[in-house]
């Protein structure tokens, strides 16, 4: 799946009122993946079950940043979306950088356990 360059984790979470919540930034990212993945999505796989996801990221520019940043966004809202009921249910996490994509864009592959092909290049497994 194909989703918006999310916001990093340190834009992500605001402090208020003595609470930590999650930024208009980091509401809108979440809002926006629930309604391209429909909201309340199918729960792939059942809620036991355990899964890989990788994750291909193209940034909108050149700055630095730190790919384990973007992680957080990502998955808070793909479980809020239904495409899993919780992310503790990823054992295999991959992210990586790619090449600079203006307004940037993030390609998203949640695969089930065990894995039949390499979630980095899709050769089939052994």
């Amino acid at each position: 799946m194909m989703l918006a360059y999310p916001p990093s984790v340190n834009h992500y979470w605001r402090h208020y009122r003595g609470r930590t919540v999650i930024s208009r930034e980091g509401r809108a990212f979440r809002k926006n993946v629930c309604a391209l993945l429909g909201g309340g999505g199918p729960r792939k796989p059942p809620s036991g079950g355990r899964i890989a996801l990788a994750m291909d990221a193209f940034p909108p520019d050149r700055r630095r940043r730190d790919l384990d940043n973007i992680q957080k966004p990502v998955l808070d809202a793909l479980e809020h979306a239904g495409v899993y009921q919780d992310d503790s249910q990823i054992d295999l996490l991959v992210t990586r950088r790619r090449e600079v994509v203006p307004g940037g864009r993030l390609e998203v592959d949640v695969t089930p356990l065990p894995l039949h092909r390499c979630p980095i290049c899709g050769a089939g497994l052994n």
